[in-house]
């Protein structure tokens, strides 16, 4: 039997009054179970205060992902907001400061409610 059916549920996360299901990361194990109070909570639980800009990756990866049905690729989000925000802080540099764990493709997927990219370990 393949990784994909494999219940990855490592623990259950309290988001108000509900119980979501995460892998040991932090990742949703159910895409649905995602909404604003889980990003809070989980950024909450790692140390990050979301502020606009947080808001703006996420749900960019939450659109890109929903048209593409993939994640956006780092260098995507860098073209797209090195034209939101100019180049400083459309920079890699800068969306890796913003989500020092692990970056937008990281810690930016895990608070959007998408799940790891493909090869990451």
């Amino acid at each position: 039997m393949g990784d994909a059916y494999r219940d990855t549920t490592e623990r259950l996360m309290t988001v108000g009054d509900r119980q979501i299901p995460v892998d040991s990361e932090g990742y949703l194990i159910n895409l649905d179970d995602w909404s604003e109070e889980f990003a809070n909570a989980l950024a909450q639980e790692e140390g990050l205060a979301l502020t606009d800009e947080h808001w703006q990756v996420i749900r960019y990866i939450r659109d890109y992902h929903h048209t593409h049905r993939v994640q956006p690729q780092v260098r995507v989000m860098i073209t797209h907001f090195t034209n939101q925000w100019g180049a400083e802080k459309g920079s890699n540099h800068y969306l890796h400061e913003i989500f020092p764990r692990g970056g937008p493709q990281k810690q930016g997927n895990r608070l959007a409610g998408i799940r790891r990219t493909k090869g990451e370990h």
